[in-house]
């Protein structure tokens, strides 16, 4: 066992044959939200889009250090006969694939890092967004409108709400896709970043970033380096955090040439 948490297998969608790729989403995203994205790299690659744990379909449980997601990930990997794997990772995500690699290379083919860098967050205002999503009434009477409403003066960004009204089930029963309980708890851990001590990952590395982000500043990159010492760094000049969603066209190319050699070693 890793970390503070029991290791679990994690839902995924799987779709395509080839190479394996792996994609982990961000916080209070899901597998899902790389559907578009998955379907497009499905033509060359087997590729399976994970719920962490805490989101989407996967089972909830406390404990979200990244020794632990990144241990739900490869179990959940090597039990669907997936490893090594070329694993993106798209904000918390990509964090979860950082600690993946530095702790089990052998187990990622490649990396691919999407508008994240290996140090802490402390200051992004999560934990308010999760007290609010909490205190929101579910009743059935709940419209989709009036939950965005309900959200506006805790999470202004009109973007962000409807990216956390994804994960709302309405009708006769409203619920969240997410364990939000084991999410607030986690916050501490979620917003950190620890790595194995000295530990570096030798593989092919992307860092893909948004040009209208501030998650990853240049003088992050000496740091990178460090720790990946293959890192190129591409950055998607119109997007911005939401990378895949604000340039597809964009972030899949970028994320098709750097995966372009999977398929030339499997020939």
């Amino acid at each position: 066992m890793a970390g503070a948490g029991w290791v679990m297998r994690l839902h995924g969608i799987e779709a395509g044959a080839g190479p394996t790729v792996a994609i982990l989403h961000g916080l209070f995203g899901s597998a899902r939200n790389f559907a578009t994205i998955q379907r497009r790299l499905a033509a060359h690659y087997r590729v399976l889009a994970l719920d962490l744990r805490n989101h989407g379909e996967s089972p909830r449980a406390a404990g979200m250090d990244y020794a632990t997601l990144a241990e739900d990930v490869r179990e959940t990997l090597a039990a669907r006969d997936a490893l090594p794997a070329a694993v993106i990772g798209h904000s918390m995500g990509g964090k979860v694939a950082m600690r993946l690699a530095l702790a089990a290379p052998a187990a990622v083919s490649r990396l691919a890092v999407c508008d994240i860098a290996p140090v802490p967050y402390p200051s992004h205002g999560h934990g308010a967004t999760v007290a609010a999503m909490q205190a929101l009434p579910l009743s059935p009477a709940l419209t989709r409108a009036g939950a965005e409403a309900a959200l506006a003066a805790a999470v202004p960004s009109a973007p962000l709400r409807q990216f956390l009204l994804h994960s709302l089930r309405f009708g006769a029963a409203p619920s969240w896709r997410l364990g939000l309980a084991e999410i607030a708890q986690a916050m501490p851990a979620i917003e950190s970043w620890e790595a194995p001590a000295a530990a570096t990952y030798a593989g092919p590395t992307l860092f893909l970033t948004g040009g209208r982000s501030e998650y990853v500043r240049a003088d992050d990159r000496p740091l990178i380096r460090a720790v990946f010492p293959h890192a190129r760094f591409v950055t998607l000049k119109k997007a911005g955090h939401w990378l895949h969603a604000d340039d597809p066209e964009g972030f899949l190319a970028a994320i098709s040439a750097f995966l372009a050699p999977l398929r030339a070693e499997g020939a």
